[in-house]
């Protein structure tokens, strides 16, 4: 970059010693470093004369592309500023299409308040989609809900813990029941969400208590679901932070209880962006909706 810098005050003063001041060094370090330069790029890039110097022909040629060089140049070091100082930044986070919609955006909001100068592009996926994003780059953090420990390729901080539910048609007749016991659901029609995280977990639950779950309709779409419940098809297994509409009866499931916990997570190891601090900072602050929030913290 030197180079670069003596080679465009030449160009410009078309005079050793005044471009060697403007760069504010010694007149033969500046004679050697364009010397270096022409020696890299295969020819004389100045017509030295004894009253006067000029660009050469290769020198013409090189100066818009040595211009453009340091043009990026000086865009890097702008852009590395306002990384720093986290104004123009984008964080790249992915969410699992499970979590409460308004549950994020409340967080959300509040983060973007707090940080104008962060700029979030959030995309959402299944638990397998999410986790690909991670470790390929594309993500820079995820908020991911999950039974079970995390794999050891990534670094987990908790948020917060929430139960599973049945959501029943308000005519079933397990509707009027305080909490739901896995036995009861016994050969009760079944309304699958496909991208449920927990769905094969509970399955083998289900299985070791001999209860049988008749699938009767199977979406990828929340609402589908909901609706086939609403029409009384069946029951459905959600999240309890679900934004349910009010024509539906959701009772938490005991016998066993099912609960996952919803975790900040990033690849173990990789270096975080000021960006992605600011976010871990505002989600260690952030009132998160379970009494056990603040047990599941210092668990972390």
């Amino acid at each position: 970059m030197q180079q670069i810098r003596y080679f465009l005050a030449l160009a410009r003063e078309l005079n050793f010693t005044r471009a060697a001041e403007t760069c504010n060094v010694t007149q033969p370090a500046l004679t050697r470093a364009i010397q270096a330069l022409e020696a890299e790029l295969g020819g004389r890039l100045f017509n030295r004369e004894r009253n006067q110097t000029h660009l050469s022909e290769l020198g013409r040629m090189m100066l818009p592309y040595i211009q453009s060089i340091q043009a990026q140049a000086d865009a890097a070091r702008v852009r590395a500023k306002s990384v720093g100082k986290m104004k123009n930044v984008e964080l790249k986070l992915c969410a699992m299409c499970t979590l409460s919609p308004t549950l994020m955006a409340d967080f959300i909001v509040g983060f973007r308040q707090a940080n104008p100068g962060v700029d979030l592009n959030v995309s959402d996926g299944s638990v397998k989609d999410v986790l690909q994003q991670l470790t390929s780059g594309e993500r820079e953090i995820a908020v991911l809900g999950h039974p079970e420990e995390i794999d050891d390729r990534f670094h987990a901080l908790p948020l917060y813990r929430e139960r599973y539910v049945a959501v029943l048609p308000m005519q079933h007749r397990l509707a009027n029941q305080k909490e739901i016991h896995v036995a009861d659901l016994d050969n009760e029609p079944y309304v699958n969400r496909i991208n449920c995280d927990l769905g094969d977990f509970a399955g083998d639950q289900f299985a070791r208590q001999g209860v049988q779950v008749k699938v009767v309709f199977k979406s990828e779409r929340d609402d589908w679901v909901l609706g086939m419940i609403r029409s009384g098809m069946g029951w459905g297994f959600f999240p309890e932070n679900f934004a349910f509409p009010s024509d539906v009866a959701v009772r938490p499931i005991v016998s066993p209880e099912f609960t996952r916990t919803v975790s900040l997570v990033t690849v173990r190891g990789r270096p975080f962006s000021p960006a992605v601090g600011a976010f871990v900072k505002a989600a260690r602050s952030f009132v998160w909706p379970s009494k056990s929030h603040d047990a599941v913290l210092s668990a972390a």
